[in-house]
């Protein structure tokens, strides 16, 4: 038999790692948030080296699925998974991902899942719910702070949605947008006209009507945009119309 290459080892140890983790969270062995048992003392269960541990480490968690707490260990990712806003940003690199393109990305899947939310949703996150848009209200002095609580708020709609699937997507759309808004988050506006919007789509989706939650958030997002300045260029078709019945201006936070 032909000795393995080293680039083929080491692959082969990645693989090892990834596969013997999965079934330990298939047998229920490793639960969300639990943390990895000692690098020596995992690395010695597997038969490999310590160096090779932490590659298969490494890659599981560029994929979202755990998280390393330098000085602290390492623990299985807990919440809503993340495709990897890394793999995102290069695959947008790749293929000419346009700002425009990853809004209308958002608008689309985000309207549907305020929709699911309103007919699936619990009573927990409407609680929640509520509780991100008080927040929201309670941070007009502190830009930063009202973008955490506002994307929060959009996370709790996708695990109200009932489709891990699709919370998952929209989880590394919006922690994307939530990179690039936190760079210039001081210079965001019209943050009392958004969270006014927030309780107004909290408050469809806690009567559970669904239409309402999906139409006003389609409405905010797209105003959202505007203010972003991520429209799609009129050279390549027209931005869809807004209507200008309700809040003008929406936070560029959203």
């Amino acid at each position: 038999m032909p000795r393995m290459k080293k680039e083929e080892r080491n692959s082969h140890r990645t693989l090892q790692v990834v596969d013997h983790i999965r079934s330990l969270i298939l047998n229920g062995t490793l639960q969300p948030g639990d943390k990895l048992p000692p690098e020596r003392e995992f690395a010695r269960s597997l038969k490999i080296s310590r160096a090779s541990l932490r590659t298969g480490i490494g890659y599981m968690a560029a994929l979202g699925v755990m998280n390393i707490r330098h000085g602290v260990g390492t623990f299985l990712a807990d919440g809503p998974p993340q495709f990897g806003t890394a793999s995102l940003s290069l695959i947008g690199a790749l293929h000419g991902f346009q700002p425009w393109q990853m809004f209308e990305a958002r608008i689309i899947l985000e309207s549907h899942l305020s929709a699911l939310a309103a007919e699936r949703g619990k009573q927990e996150h409407f609680a929640a719910l509520a509780e991100e848009v008080a927040e929201m209200f309670a941070s007009m002095n502190s830009p930063a702070d009202f973008l955490v609580h506002d994307l929060l708020f959009h996370r709790i709609i996708s695990q109200a949605s009932g489709n891990p699937i699709l919370a998952a997507i929209i989880e590394t759309l919006t922690s994307a947008f939530y990179e690039s808004r936190r760079r210039n988050v001081e210079r965001s506006a019209g943050m009392r006209e958004s969270a006014q919007m927030h309780r107004e789509i909290y408050r469809a989706i806690r009567a559970r009507n669904a239409n309402e939650a999906h139409n006003l958030m389609e409405q905010h997002l797209r105003m959202a945009q505007i203010a972003q300045g991520m429209e799609r260029p009129t050279g390549r078709g027209r931005s869809p119309s807004v209507p200008a019945k309700k809040h003008p201006r929406s936070a560029s936070a959203a």
